[in-house]
């Protein structure tokens, strides 16, 4: 049973209405940053009409407009403006089978069936999640604050709108929406913006590709450091600016006098007529120019509301087109893109996790390497469009990708330095968007893709899509955990005479009658013996558990002086390692730099593994200490040698009972 069959039943049957704890009715529900003079009233739709609808069915004409708080200049001074959402409603309403997959139709205000929950449909951080809001709306003097329809009493614009800010956080963090974002979210598919005068051979060769595939088209009038109004502004021609029109079709028409020109079929979503008066207008003289069967043809496939203009007044008036692209899974709701070209894609979700696969742009030669590393293969030639999404919402990073050629058979991610021997193919900007859309031509093979924030040691969840025309892989390339030497160094026969002499007279006092030592005598001989606090750091009564338990063969829980020997030696090895990788500052082990400090004592790690660790050592300033480091190789030292004891045959796995499966793990 949903969470909202759940909420529904228990409201009904307790003959209460659902009040959501996740999203109060409360001011800082509306505004977490401003301080609005008034206090917001939350109303539920039944005490603001008297027969409340949600939506209704069949053919309706759109009707939404910004409420109160965007058209009163009482509020001027409050920076909220939904008019993208209105615009973003405005275009997702027009596809009806879209609508209704995040406005289920099967909820209503009647008694029977009304507990004062709603539920809609977001993709949300790469899935799609459903959210539960109640019904309680903000108001200011009886009216509502928010988006409303203008001649009806049906309020799933504002119920939409509210569950929208509950993922958001408030409603007033809208205010940094997008009509793109907008799109994505509400139809789950990833969002491109072109600028149409750039290079207008481009923009068509696009268009009429677009055409045949399931993307959603439009266009709109942005011009430079243009700002959205509450009052709409239009050019001589009729065309709003900053309204987002939906294109349907290119035709090509022939005049009695030869000459060919092409059409555009355009729609405002907000408006219920075609406002259009330029040339191709519905009343215009030139529709007397063609053959009155094309009249008739291209006016049979437009509707009151849709309008014709030249392509070559198209690219005069329109600045951008902003589309969004939609796959198998997010186009099949939607009869009317069910006989184009689906985009073949390919999703990998991850996180970026400092210390793990938090590396930072290519500005950061050190820590590049561990960003999550995608291998993209293409069986031909294509022109692919690769989306990058960000999970971060209230505290957006600067996002970006890199992609290099890299050939099919690769199989391990690469380390350090394949990128400073190898230039980038394909930069993608950096931005605090939400989402970074690149498109790029790719010869048949395969690909490497990075994506990363631009800073190192950022922590988000991402979502990366790869849309094509052409089948398509693509995986994540890691590294399988082994060990590719022993991170124990034993004593040579020949030592120091004169150091380990100390040493052995210092073991013998802490000693036992058998020579051997415990855990607790070994950190009072680890405290004498090593010579300052960045060694001693491993000196910890952990840490001496840890060797004790890696060096200790006997199951005794004591060490020989050859084990000690053997500790020395190694520390001296591990500490070489260490140093390699503290550039900065001497004794601190930046948290990015792990992986390759394990690896070069001999331990090659995955990044499941390596997150693990992470977690178990990363202290608070994403740094390590040698202590942490020298209990992490014992750490791995001896699950290495519990694992090779338990698969003698090197099947790459085991099966152990609970008892040795406890054992083992404590002694890790």
């Amino acid at each position: 049973m949903s969470d909202y069959e759940r909420i529904r039943r228990a409201c009904l049957k307790r003959g209460e209405l659902w009040e959501d704890p996740d999203f109060p009715a409360t001011q800082s529900s509306v505004f977490y940053h401003q301080t609005p003079p008034f206090q917001f009233t939350w109303k539920r739709p039944k005490d603001l009409c008297s027969r409340p609808g949600f939506v209704q069915d069949g053919p309706t004409q759109f009707d939404i407009t910004s409420g109160k708080m965007d058209t009163d200049k009482n509020f001027r001074d409050l920076k909220y403006r939904d008019r993208w959402l209105v615009s973003c409603l405005g275009v997702l309403f027009l596809s009806k089978g879209l609508f209704y997959r995040v406005v289920p139709a099967d909820q209503s205000f009647n008694n029977e069936q009304y507990a004062g929950v709603f539920r809609f449909r977001i993709w949300w951080c790469g899935e799609w999640t459903e959210v539960l809001v109640d019904d309680r709306l903000p108001t200011v003097h009886g009216r509502l604050a928010f988006l409303q329809t203008q001649h009806s009493d049906h309020f799933w614009p504002g119920l939409l709108e509210k569950a929208y800010a509950k993922l958001h956080g408030s409603y007033e963090a809208l205010k940094y929406g997008t009509l793109l974002d907008g799109l994505a979210d509400l139809t789950g598919g990833i969002t491109e913006s072109i600028p149409i005068k750039q290079d207008a051979a481009v923009c068509a060769r696009l268009l009429h590709k677009f055409l045949e595939m399931t993307t959603i088209i439009t266009c709109s009038v942005q011009p430079p450091n243009f700002q959205l109004r509450s009052h709409v502004e239009k050019l001589p021609n009729g065309i709003q600016i900053g309204t987002n029109y939906r294109l349907y079709a290119v035709e090509r028409v022939e005049k009695f006098s030869g000459e060919a020109v092409q059409l555009v079929k355009l729609r405002n979503p907000l408006n219920q007529s075609a406002e259009y008066i330029g040339s191709w207008c519905n009343e215009s003289q030139e529709w007397a120019e063609i053959p009155p069967q094309e009249q008739e043809r291209l006016k049979q496939r437009a509707s009151d509301e849709e309008f014709w203009m030249s392509y070559a007044d198209f690219i005069k008036t329109f600045t951008h087109l902003e589309v969004v692209h939609l796959d198998s899974d997010t186009s099949r709701d939607e009869p009317s893109l069910h006989s184009k070209y689906m985009w073949q894609m390919r999703l990998f979700q991850g996180s970026w996790q400092k210390g793990v696969t938090a590396g930072g742009c290519r500005n950061n030669p050190d820590t590049f390497h561990i960003n999550p590393q995608l291998h993209l293969i293409l069986s031909e030639m294509e022109e692919v469009i690769v989306s990058l999404n960000q999970h971060s919402i209230m505290e957006p990073k600067v996002i970006g990708f890199t992609a290099y050629s890299l050939p099919k058979s690769t199989t391990e991610m690469l380390g350090r330095a394949f990128f400073k021997k190898n230039k980038s193919l394909v930069n993608s900007q950096y931005t605090n968007s939400r989402q970074v859309s690149h498109r790029f031509q790719l010869e048949q093979g395969g690909y490497l893709i990075l994506p990363t924030t631009f800073e190192p040691g950022q922590e988000s969840g991402f979502t990366l899509r790869v849309y094509s025309n052409k089948p398509l892989k693509l995986k994540l390339l890691d590294t399988a955990p082994s060990v590719l030497k022993s991170a124990i160094v034993k004593a040579p026969a020949v030592l120091d005479v004169k150091s380990f002499s100390q040493y052995e007279a210092v073991f013998l006092q802490l000693a036992d009658e058998h020579r051997t030592v415990n855990a607790f005598e070994l950190q009072e001989l680890l405290d004498a013996c090593l010579p300052n606090d960045y060694i001693k750091s491993c000196a910890s009564m952990e840490v001496c558990r840890q060797v004790v338990l890696t060096f200790d063969t006997t199951g005794t829980g004591r060490l020989k002086f050859n084990d000690f020997k053997d500790l020395m030696c190694s520390l001296k090895h591990w500490q070489t390692a260490f140093k390699n990788h503290t550039k900065e500052k001497t004794g601190i082990l930046k948290a990015e730099r792990l992986r390759d400090a394990i690896l070069e004592v001999g331990f090659q790690m995955s990044s499941d593994v390596l997150a693990n660790l992470i977690l178990r050592y990363m202290r608070k300033d994403g740094t390590l200490r040698f202590g942490d480091f020298v209990s992490a190789i014992l750490h791995l030292t001896v699950a290495f040698s519990i694992f090779d004891s338990k698969d003698p045959l090197q099947n790459g796995s085991v099966k152990l009972s609970l008892a040795e499966w406890l054992k083992s793990a404590l002694t890790c």
